[in-house]
């Protein structure tokens, strides 16, 4: 069984608004207030094009 690293994504607020994020073949992104919903996947090259569009 692989056991999933979850960190908190440098780019959410400290105002509740968080996201965390687990790297690996994918990209899993969550909600840290809503956990128990699930998360989304990305493939680790669509997650980098995407963060790579959004760094000034």
């Amino acid at each position: 069984m692989t056991t999933t690293h979850w960190h908190k994504s440098t780019y959410s607020t400290n105002g509740g608004e968080c996201v965390e994020v687990a790297e690996g073949r994918s990209v899993l992104v969550r909600d840290t207030q809503n956990r128990d919903l699930g998360h989304l996947a990305y493939p680790s090259a669509e997650w980098a094009g995407l963060l790579a569009v959004l760094k000034p």
